[in-house]
């Protein structure tokens, strides 16, 4: 967090492409670290038997940061320059440097404290945490194309006073349903969740690339948001209980790897997309591809949870 505070710090003094370059390289490491260590410390503080409850609360408050964010900027932006932008974005870091002091870790067992740290592969990822997190890398492909573009895109279909609100309609919708999604995975499992979360997403995106007035544009935001209020949550925690007891950090950092892995890449692939075709045609593609995830989930995750538990009633 410290390192994320003193990189955002800088960037009103970077004249450089190079050094410009360099410190996004540092920031992105230092929110790499943090956000893993935090989803982390969340999951080991959280009671076992609320575990859906609990991510799920957790979860809100990242999908939040994520779609206030883009509004705040849009808004900013748009109506001061971007000094104002990256002195909010100061304060902001700012705050989480302060909270980061103010949280404390839940206890470790001695077993998991005193164990050696090695640069293995097991050390690095939990595999049984891989399906899921395979899962939430096609969803965050498909994502990526909601912060990276979405003000171009209503530019282009004059829908520009529009944009920064879509992301308040989307925040709204990942609020309002949170306090029964989290009870809902605990008392039914994740299935319920997952399969409707990823249905509402492609039905979300699909919407949102025909969209050429407010009210439809402002509906996809919605239904995209409901979408994604569901299968965070679920995804991330699967992730979570999928893991040895001690390991949950390095879940959380495998679910953390292959969703920023699949935001990092979404947004280069899709952009090429929408260069060579348009916007439009790249909304419609990646609500296509958040099936895929749904494909992902079945056969990696659902179908072996299946047989795994046919076999232990045998």
């Amino acid at each position: 967090l410290a390192l994320f505070f003193a990189s955002t710090l800088l960037y009103p003094a970077i004249h450089s492409l190079l050094l410009l370059l360099a410190l996004r390289a540092i920031h992105g490491g230092s929110y790499g670290m943090s956000s893993t260590m935090t989803g982390a410390m969340a999951a080991e503080l959280i009671p076992a038997a609320r575990k859906g409850e609990g991510i799920g609360y957790f979860s809100m408050f990242m999908s939040l940061a994520m779609v206030i964010g883009p509004f705040l900027g849009l808004t900013l932006v748009h109506q001061a320059n971007y000094t104002v932008l990256f002195i909010v974005c100061i304060c902001l870091t700012a705050f989480s440097l302060l909270f980061g002091f103010l949280t404390k870790e839940a206890p470790k067992e001695a077993s998991v404290k005193n164990k050696p740290f090695s640069l293995s592969w097991s050390s690095i990822v939990e595999a049984k945490a891989l399906p899921v997190s395979l899962a939430g890398f096609v969803l965050a492909f498909s994502y990526s194309s909601l912060t990276s573009f979405i003000s171009v895109f209503a530019k282009e279909i004059d829908l520009t006073e529009v944009a920064s609100y879509f992301f308040v309609v989307f925040a709204v919708m990942i609020v309002l349903p949170r306090p029964i999604i989290g009870k809902i995975f605990d008392r039914y499992g994740e299935h319920v969740l997952a399969y409707p979360g990823i249905a509402l997403f492609v039905i979300g995106m699909l919407i949102l690339g025909s969209a050429h007035s407010p009210a439809v544009f402002l509906l996809s935001g919605a239904v995209i948001g409901l979408g994604h209020g569901a299968i965070i949550p679920c995804f991330q925690t699967v992730a979570l209980r999928s893991a040895p007891s001690g390991r949950s950090g390095l879940a959380t950092g495998t679910f953390f790897l292959m969703f920023d892995l699949g935001y990092g890449i979404g947004s280069y692939v899709l952009g090429v997309v929408a260069q060579h075709t348009h916007y439009e045609t790249m909304y419609h593609i990646a609500g296509l591809l958040v099936i895929l995830s749904g494909v992902v989930y079945y056969v990696l995750h659902h179908r072996v949870q299946s047989r795994t538990q046919l076999g232990k009633a045998v």
